[in-house]
């Protein structure tokens, strides 16, 4: 029920995704004079799929806080991530709002015992491919064991999902020199440099300049940074994309060019197409959660759906809470 479009792009999403995956089942939670046309439209969805009615719906502009006090229990949001918890679904899909559904995931699936707190992991677009980010926004601020903690996530996930035996992985820091940084991220750097996981292949520190190169698989950073970076990547695109798209109307000789130029251009639009990537992962609790952008349409919100599938298919949970038992952390005080 949430996102900008509600139930009017999850649905065609949810479509979507089925015809590039047939063996998915889906639990869709909702408003059912609303959702049940739309799945009715969809005969191969509505066979694929059990819908269960919700009162409530979490609205995009709620605090977390409220959210989880008004719609804990009854709240689609809350029963979709229940249903995980009970073992009925593999993953909970969202494009609601994204405080409120770390919130309610935490509360109701819990952390790791080895994690401290949980992180938002992005897919992003580089010049070598795609990498991995986090944290981008779950929770402000890091000490040197969060930092590891989402190193061995990180890593974890770009083994599941981008079939990378070993992940390079770096610190994101204001220079590569050893000397530079937060204290918080030299413990971290040294910590992973001691603990030589077989698993990882940590680089060292790099710099915001990297993380579009893809120089490291996976980039590890604290929430209010990694989510600056995230929305600063996200603006660059739309402005670079204006002003090409400005340059190209400009004149009769620049039209004249584009049409020339019409394929690489599309190549280029392809590759910077958020919905291809669309998907933020929630890691470090006990059950998989997917926040879907809430303005995306309804192919970035099968992108997520199918983000969904491979964390299912390689049981992402056991692989993450096996990294870190092998990392030998002692048990997160507020596990």
């Amino acid at each position: 029920m949430g996102g900008d479009h509600g139930p009017a792009v999850v649905i065609p999403g949810a479509a979507k995704a089925l015809e590039r995956r047939p063996d998915i089942r889906f639990i869709i939670y909702g408003d059912e004079p609303q959702v049940r046309p739309l799945i009715d439209q969809h005969p191969a969805l509505a066979r694929a799929c059990e819908f269960r009615h919700a009162e409530i719906a979490v609205r995009m502009d709620d605090k977390p806080s409220q959210a989880l006090r008004a719609g804990r229990y009854k709240s689609s949001m809350w029963l979709a991530i229940e249903a995980v918890k009970k073992g009925e679904a593999d993953v909970a899909v969202s494009a609601g709002n994204t405080g409120a559904l770390m919130a309610m995931a935490t509360f109701c699936l819990k952390t790791l015992a080895q994690v401290e707190r949980p992180a938002i992991a992005a897919i992003w677009p580089t010049l070598r491919g795609e990498s991995i980010v986090l944290d981008v926004g779950a929770t402000i601020g890091a000490d040197a064991r969060h930092l590891v903690e989402l190193a061995v996530m990180g890593a974890t996930l770009a083994n599941v999902i981008f079939d990378i035996e070993r992940p390079t992985v770096g610190l994101l820091n204001v220079g590569v020199e050893e000397i530079k940084g937060l204290d918080a991220i030299k413990d971290a750097s040294r910590i992973l440099r001691e603990a030589n996981l077989p698993q990882i292949e940590y680089k060292g520190f790099v710099e915001g300049s990297d993380i579009g190169r893809g120089s490291v698989d996976v980039v590890v950073t604290e929430g209010f940074s990694g989510n600056i970076a995230l929305k600063t990547a996200e603006g660059t695109a739309t402005q670079i994309a204006t002003f090409l798209k400005n340059a190209m109307g400009r004149t009769l000789m620049s039209r004249i060019g584009y049409l020339f130029a019409k394929g690489a251009f599309d190549s280029l639009r392809r590759t910077l197409d958020p919905r291809r990537s669309n998907g933020g992962i929630f890691l470090g609790l006990q059950g998989s959660v997917i926040k879907s952008h809430g303005g995306t349409d309804a192919l970035g919100f099968a992108s997520a759906v199918e983000l969904a599938y491979d964390m299912a298919r390689h049981d992402l949970v056991h692989q993450i809470r096996a990294m870190l038992e092998k990392l030998q952390l002692e048990p997160a005080v507020d596990a």
